[in-house]
């Protein structure tokens, strides 16, 4: 599957979002106030952004438990009927571009759109492909018990099981091999 650089972005940035959303009543949200959010937009070098709100806080918000939904889809169906109503509701306005040094591209967001707009149109898209390309299991959950973050399994054999192997993946491996050696040892 190709996937061109404003995708891969668009995809870093929905995994990032999604993983902001708190895990449980008890942890803290990812997305605290409007710092955090500005934050966020520079951090995935966002253009096209004006200045941030409390509304727009709270419509990011809204937006980013709705695509942790299409992580959650059960089937190609599902995440599509999902990634179609966050689509529609944006308003894309499919348009090429070149900006900041990166060469022709294209954007889903009508100019001078919401924050809000801009991740739904520019998000959702890149999902849909995903959809499209009949690769929609490569949008996970970690496998690991104790963390449920999204990733896209971007491997060859679509084997990736947690959303890093240097943690998750290590910190589980490392228990099942002392597992095994304590039952060995008897």
């Amino acid at each position: 599957m190709l996937i061109t650089h404003d995708t891969r972005c668009a995809l870093d940035t929905v995994v990032d979002l999604v993983n902001t959303v708190p895990e449980d009543e008890s942890a803290p949200d990812g997305l605290p106030d409007v710092a955090a959010l500005q934050h966020f937009v520079g951090t995935h070098e966002i253009s096209d952004v004006g200045v941030l709100t409390e509304l727009d806080l709270s419509a990011v918000r809204v937006i980013r438990g709705r695509f942790a939904a299409v992580f959650a889809a059960p089937d190609a169906r599902t995440a599509a009927g999902l990634i179609n109503d966050l689509v529609a509701a944006a308003g894309t306005t499919p348009r090429l571009t070149d900006h900041d040094g990166y060469d022709w591209h294209i954007h889903y967001f009508a100019p001078g759109a919401s924050i809000a707009d801009h991740l739904t149109a520019d998000c959702g898209m890149a999902l849909a492909f995903f959809v499209v390309a009949g690769e929609q299991e490569r949008l996970r959950r970690c496998e690991a018990p104790d963390c449920r973050r999204a990733f896209v399994d971007l491997s060859r054999n679509r084997s990736r099981r947690y959303c890093d192997s240097r943690t998750c993946g290590n910190r589980l491996h490392v228990a099942a091999y002392r597992a095994r050696r304590k039952e060995a040892a008897g």
